[in-house]
């Protein structure tokens, strides 16, 4: 029986920077490995630790995989003082997956604040390989400032070129500078008229992903604009440690975020004490 505790040695292939605290790191296991939109990895650093990150990147790219890494403690720390081809170590993939197959035929509205765009990347990417399966598909996206967008040629030009009249984006910034053009307010202000770009809310689905305060008052959002909470979904990364449901670190009411989650309906979790913390 194969140790679920050892990793499968994984080169970095390339180092991408994203904004001064978050990079991209392009990974390439040694085994083959394949993963589903919303599901999370293990990253290991050999001598220092591990910890759960969910890969940015299309499950249909078979050769390699990303994440997006914001750099805010000593494991993040380390790895963003790494170089391309050093090694680490990766394992999985855990959790459960967003739905997809199940979403065909609707309208889709993703929100992300922030470094949560990065595993919102992953869903777009699999939405896009299939565009034509689903009614409209509307990205909302907040960052603090322009400096501070992830993916930023993507998400302000080639997203925008080469899926236009297909996608609708909508981005915001926090506080603007003199360069900025755009929409400046919270992410939530980006659901502002929602109604007129989604003509059938009921039946819509929306996915949140970001720092607790922002996933709540989306939530909040969401609901007073008319979706219903078994259509919103979100990604509850919680102190996630062993990453198979042994440890109890990442205990949400009477689920475990690993094993139950990381994706969870409004539904399932609206009635739990203190989920935002």
């Amino acid at each position: 029986m194969n140790n679920p505790y050892e990793p499968i040695k994984t080169q970095i292939l390339k180092i991408i920077p994203e904004t001064a605290q978050i990079k991209t790191f392009v990974l390439k296991p040694e085994n083959h490995f394949e993963f589903n939109a919303g599901q999370f990895i293990q990253l290991t650093i050999p001598g220092v630790g591990e910890g759960p990150f969910t890969p940015s990147s299309s499950p249909y790219e078979k050769e390699k995989m990303e994440v997006t890494i914001m750099q805010v403690g000593k494991i993040t720390s380390t790895l963003h003082n790494m170089k391309e081809n050093d090694l680490v170590g990766i394992r999985g993939p855990y959790g459960n997956r967003y739905p997809v197959d199940e979403w065909r035929n609707r309208e889709i509205l993703i929100v992300g604040g922030g470094v949560g765009l990065a595993p919102l990347r992953s869903l777009f990417l699999t939405l896009t390989y299939n565009l034509k399966e689903y009614k409209k598909i509307v990205l909302c996206y907040g960052a603090k400032t322009p400096e501070d967008i992830v993916y930023k040629e993507s998400i302000l030009n080639k997203w925008q070129k080469e899926f236009a009249g297909k996608i609708s984006f909508r981005v915001t910034v926090d506080v603007g500078d003199e360069k900025w053009k755009g929409k400046v307010g919270l992410v939530t202000t980006t659901l502002d008229g929602i109604d007129e770009e989604v003509s059938n809310i009921s039946e819509s689905i929306a996915v949140v992903c970001g720092p607790p305060v922002m996933m709540k008052f989306t939530t909040l959002k969401l609901l007073d604009v008319g979706y219903t909470p078994e259509k919103i979904y979100l990604s509850m990364e919680k102190n996630m440690s062993c990453g198979i449901g042994k440890c109890g670190h990442c205990q949400l009411g009477k689920f475990l975020a690993c094993r139950d989650g990381p994706v969870f309906t409004y539904e399932q979790l609206k009635d739990i004490p203190a989920i935002w913390d």
